[in-house]
């Protein structure tokens, strides 16, 4: 890809945010709205009741005192026949940047976003990632990561398979932006890391 490519690339999905911005999410509803909407729809309300769970009959809290609806955990870098490359973000955040993954050019990789939902129904989550190299924005994607409600269990969403760039230009270290957010802006996670992309994995 060369650089008109990328700014190219850059410039149409700033388009793409402009336009989407334009979108106001309907108001937020707690649980108890929801269950008690359209109670006369059998099917409906056992739909509700099979999407809801446990969240419907008890306040579902993974860490008492902390007023987050969502808990981000863990970014995990995902390629066929490589072991998991693991971001803990439950601590320091700030320390990030000093955990460089090493992807190989050319390859297909994902990234998983593991997480916590607490208290109410949180909708319209998104993933936005910014890549930089040497301060310049080189790659921007915003994934739609949808509407979850409270459990217990780690939830996850991975995103669609990327392709890493090759060729000796494309080689070296990139810094990345990351921030999990949703329809209210709601910042919920926002952390920096990095990656360097070489001729291979080692």
């Amino acid at each position: 890809m060369s650089t008109e490519e990328v700014h190219e690339q850059v410039h149409e999905q700033d388009h793409h945010d402009e336009v989407a911005s334009s979108y106001v999410p309907p108001p937020p509803k707690s649980i108890g709205e929801l269950v008690a909407a359209d109670q006369e729809d059998e099917s409906l309300r056992k739909y509700k009741e099979t999407l809801l769970g446990n969240a419907i009959a008890e306040n579902i809290v993974i860490e008492p005192g902390n007023p987050k609806k969502v808990l981000v955990k863990k970014l995990v870098l995902v390629s066929e026949g490589q072991t998991e490359k693991t971001l803990d973000l439950s601590g320091d955040l700030s320390q990030l940047k000093q955990t460089v993954f090493t992807i190989k050019e050319g390859v297909q990789y994902r990234i998983r976003i593991e997480f916590f939902v607490q208290h109410e129904i949180v909708t319209g989550l998104k993933y936005i990632q910014k890549t930089y190299r040497k301060g310049i924005q080189v790659d921007k994607m915003t994934h739609m990561v949808g509407s979850y409600a409270p459990k217990k269990d780690l939830q996850s969403y991975t995103t669609p398979l990327e392709d890493a760039p090759s060729g000796l230009l494309y080689r070296g270290h990139y810094t990345v932006s990351s921030l999990f957010t949703d329809d209210d802006q709601n910042e919920h996670l926002k952390w920096e890391w990095s990656f360097e992309i070489k001729k291979d994995w080692n």
